[in-house]
């Protein structure tokens, strides 16, 4: 009887485990790790990773104080112009570059339900502010899906809510929010 409870109790620790596995896109995003880790071992946010790194921002996704990300993937980058995240890339660009990124991060740990409870509140929108100082405006579209809006009028939708990391919050989200003026 005691090695049939010590294996239900090592079956629920299994459970309990695999639960705080979010899986995006064929990732693996263990709540148990930072954001920087997760997004370490993507294979669908390389640009992304690689973005952070040249921007010197990797400490603010690794450190204890909690952000969300709104994170491109991949795909959202390849829908730059020809040439964009190259030039970005270079180190004379590392300014913009770390601007870009911050605009797709906030402050703490907001998950789909607290921006959707944003939006009822504020008849039907609310704004939220990046750590690059701009305005983000979130609404939800005609799909049910939130919808985010930059300084610029172009949007994104997210695509993937509360992925919980150690450290925040991550949701994808299907095209870049670029800060004003446009880069």
């Amino acid at each position: 009887m005691r090695k049939f409870i010590l294996a239900f109790l090592a079956g629920l620790l299994c459970l309990h485990v695999s639960a705080q596995v979010k899986t995006i896109d064929g990732d693996n995003m263990p709540a148990t790790k930072s954001i920087y880790d997760n997004l370490a071992t993507a294979k669908n946010f390389t640009v992304l990773l690689n973005a952070i790194q040249k921007a010197g921002l990797s400490t603010q996704f690794t450190g204890t104080t909690p952000v969300t990300i709104l994170a491109p993937n991949n795909k959202a980058f390849a829908a730059l112009p020809a040439g964009t995240i190259d030039t970005l890339l270079k180190p004379e660009h590392k300014i913009e570059l770390a601007r870009l990124i911050n605009n797709h991060i906030l402050a703490g740990k907001i998950t789909s339900a607290d921006i959707a409870r944003q939006i009822k509140m504020n008849n039907g929108q609310a704004v939220f502010t990046t750590l690059a100082g701009s305005k983000l405006t979130a609404k939800i579209d005609a799909n049910r899906n939130i919808a985010l809006t930059d300084e610029n009028g172009s949007q994104s939708v997210v695509s993937r809510f509360d992925v919980q990391q150690l450290n925040g919050v991550l949701h994808t989200v299907t095209a870049l929010l670029i800060p004003s003026p446009a880069l």
